[in-house]
């Protein structure tokens, strides 16, 4: 596991060298391709001077929010049509549609119906987001194996016991891989969202360092959202080492 760790470092180093040497051997132009020392340096200043914070966590907010209830509506909404054959066969068509319907298109009515700022944002984010973790919920309750949930029935329990104590602990590591692609649809879904409706923003600011030709700038930015994007996927892994270690 170490040894993986610092081979993905030596590999990003490796890359990042690479970048740099071919950028000042031939004289690559800073508008179409910056060299990564001129990245770094528009990063730093960007961060000691607090350009880029405000941005940074008006992002998090909306993917934090977006991830929330795009979460709980996927759960819910997978739990509710794992239960229930009759209410599959009515919604999944409902809730297939929502996906293959071009998310751009819809951000002009999201802005007509919630307006500008933040909330449009969320629910653009939140539409992204929520199918993974419904797909995934309602194939892990849907996976649990018979016999034991034969036993259960045998033993007397209640619907709401089987789904309690047995098909939501049995299915958690299919459920939290969903949550670990929504995480990621969060992040896209949130920058998505800014490039149309928002002034503040990672989205936002990248489309004004477009505006501005300044490229280093813009190269930061989309650092930044690697990293978060990345920070968010670990923390997803830590919680689930915490959710599975009890099952381990």
């Amino acid at each position: 596991m170490r040894s993986a760790r610092i081979g993905t470092w030596l590999l990003l180093l490796a890359l990042i060298g690479a970048w740099e040497l071919a950028a000042q051997a031939l004289g690559w132009s800073k508008l179409i391709l910056p060299a990564p020392s001129l990245v770094a340096m528009a990063l730093w200043r960007g961060l000691s001077t607090n350009y880029l914070w405000p941005h940074l966590l008006q992002t998090w907010l909306e993917v934090a929010l977006g991830l929330l209830l795009g979460g709980a509506i996927g759960f819910l909404g997978g739990v509710l049509l794992g239960e229930s054959t009759r209410l599959r066969r009515l919604l999944m068509p409902y809730v297939v549609t929502t996906q293959v319907v071009p998310k751009l298109a819809l951000g002009p009515l999201f802005i007509v119906w919630f307006g500008f700022g933040t909330l449009p944002i969320v629910v653009m984010t939140a539409l992204i987001c929520f199918f993974p973790l419904l797909e995934n919920t309602l194939t892990s309750l849907q996976a649990v194996d018979p016999q034991r949930l034969e036993l259960f029935r045998m033993l007397g329990a209640s619907r709401w016991q089987i789904l309690r104590r047995l098909k939501i602990p049995a299915g958690l590591p299919g459920i939290l891989a969903g949550l670990r692609v929504a995480v990621v649809l969060a992040l896209v879904g949130a920058v998505v969202g800014e490039f149309l409706s928002a002034s503040k923003g990672l989205g936002a600011l990248i489309i004004v360092s477009q505006s501005a030709m300044d490229t280093p700038l813009m190269f930061a930015v989309l650092s930044l959202i690697s990293i978060l994007g990345l920070a968010l996927y670990q923390a997803t892994l830590l919680l689930e080492r915490y959710l599975l270690k009890p099952y381990v």
